[in-house]
């Protein structure tokens, strides 16, 4: 498929109006003229309209498109980017933007860049109003990038749209063939350019991305090969999300949506963030990090939902913290938003509607709002999503928040071991365990107190240039014999 030059306007209705046998009758010249008349207009108008105000443009254009469609025999098809009430951008859309992004490299004048896959290459695609022609088995056909403000309880909402513009002959080859290869061509696209993204939420409608979501490239560096954790540990995680990834066909049989819940638990510096960061690079997935304080009610947190694409991780942290979430819920009270999933659900964990909670939120998410999130109905719609909760203090979370089927995975992120020391002795100094006599003692000691990874991982960090691999073990020992001695004075006092 080969793109050709954009041809001016005047020369699409003028071609349009041409005989057949090259023989044109009085009418026929008439209507040309007329044709002409109307191509001319318009490309004046297009210059004109930047400077014209949004009511009276709006008003004209649909007067100019209602006159021009009596006399052109051309079909237009619109692609909106979000279906319905804005619940969900369109993956018909996102596709055509790609495919649509190699067309414009050779052809478009007006065009936005965004950074490609490695981080390095740029990738162009066509800017709003600009115009590039296709062409297909013979067909040609035009398209553009339209965009229009509107206004929704007094918030001005961005909408953009694709418009294709075919002669109304080749219906058939178009609708059936053409639409189904761009998109099939976008995907491709799509796969080979994708930048993965780093998404939060932003409480409302961005009036620049038309999203509740706004987003940065995803660029952290942890991979399973780096983060301090038990060799079958690790192995067991990276068993089950690969196992998840291809039982697409396992979900749809079992009725069940295609998603999966991992819960992840232990004291602060154990490395939670960094393991979600781990599985976002292994699987190749977009991440979601949801604040949960800044969403206004369960409606929105609905739509958050509904805007998270496949492929995605999404992330609430310190989920004990997020919202009064924790301790036992009161008897005999009913929430006006009582969930299906669960009997007995009867609150917001105490909550009263309307009312800042401990943690002086004013967010009206309930309990039950978020279980819905979680695998309730709205949870069907998209696929290939997991979902993780961070805490601290797992025991203060409610059952029904963590009960296996919402958090089907739960993984305890323990404090350092020897084969954790090992793997950030590797990565911060570059050395193996048989290097050093060292790394007997610092098992030992590893064996007899509690330290975080991160604890582990400050120690052994060199802090001057001239610090060796040596000294930074021996500081390690230093600190680790420190946390022994200050262990035991606790215990002492605690009995005494």
């Amino acid at each position: 498929m080969k793109p050709v030059s954009k041809l001016p306007l005047y020369s699409l209705y003028s071609h349009t109006m041409s005989s057949p046998n090259g023989d044109n009758s009085t009418k026929l010249d008439l209507v040309t003229k007329l044709a002409s008349s109307l191509a001319s207009f318009m490309l004046v108008w297009a210059m004109l309209r930047q400077f014209i105000p949004m009511e009276l443009r709006s008003f004209v254009e649909k007067r100019l498109n209602k006159l021009c469609s009596r006399f052109l025999p051309y079909i237009e098809v619109k692609i909106p980017e979000y279906s319905g009430d804005r619940l969900k951008r369109s993956e018909a859309y996102v596709s055509i933007q790609s495919y649509l992004a190699s067309l414009s490299n050779k052809t478009a004048k007006r065009l936005t860049a965004e950074i490609g896959q490695d981080g390095n290459n740029i990738v162009l695609a066509m800017d709003e109003h600009e115009q590039v022609k296709d062409e297909f088995n013979g067909v040609k056909i035009w398209w553009v990038l339209k965009k229009v403000h509107t206004k929704s309880n007094g918030t001005e909402i961005e909408r953009k749209y694709y418009k294709v513009t075919f002669h109304q002959n080749y219906r058939e080859i178009v609708t059936k063939d053409y639409l189904k290869y761009v998109v099939k061509k976008g995907k491709e696209f799509r796969v080979k350019n994708r930048q993965r993204r780093l998404y939060t939420n932003v409480g409302r409608y961005s009036y620049f991305t038309s999203s509740m979501w706004s987003h940065t490239q995803f660029e952290h560096p942890a991979t399973f090969e780096t983060i301090a954790m038990d060799f079958e540990k690790k192995r067991e995680i990276i068993q089950d999300l690969e196992k998840f990834t291809k039982s697409k066909e396992f979900y749809a049989r079992t009725g069940k949506a295609w998603k999966r819940g991992y819960l992840l638990y232990g004291p602060p510096g154990t490395g939670k963030s960094t393991l979600i960061a781990a599985m976002a690079n292994l699987l190749k997935y977009d991440v979601y990090d949801l604040e949960l304080t800044a969403v206004k009610d369960n409606t929105e947190l609905r739509r958050l939902l509904i805007e998270t694409t496949s492929k995605s991780i999404i992330v609430i942290e310190d989920i004990d913290c997020s919202l009064n979430l924790t301790g036992q819920r009161k008897k005999g009270k009913v929430d006006e938003e009582e969930t299906d999933n669960d009997k007995g659900c009867e609150n917001d964990g105490g909550k009263e509607k309307g009312k800042s909670d401990e943690h002086g939120n004013n967010s009206k998410v309930t309990l039950s709002g978020l279980l819905n999130f979680i695998d309730g109905i709205w949870s069907s719609c998209g696929g290939e999503r997991i979902i993780v909760f961070t805490t601290n203090y797992v025991e203060k979370l409610d059952p029904a928040l963590v009960r296996r089927g919402r958090m089907d995975k739960h993984i305890e992120m323990s404090y350092c071991s020897f084969e954790g020391f090992r793997v950030l002795a590797k990565n911060y100094l570059f050395v193996e365990d048989d290097e050093y006599v060292m790394f007997d003692e610092v098992k030992k000691l590893l064996n007899e107190v509690k330290v975080t990874p991160a604890d582990v991982a400050e120690n052994l960090m060199p802090k001057n240039p001239e610090d060796d691999a040596e000294k930074c073990i021996r500081n390690l020992i230093s600190a680790l014999e420190d946390a022994k001695k200050n262990a035991v004075e606790d215990e002492t006092k605690a009995v005494n």
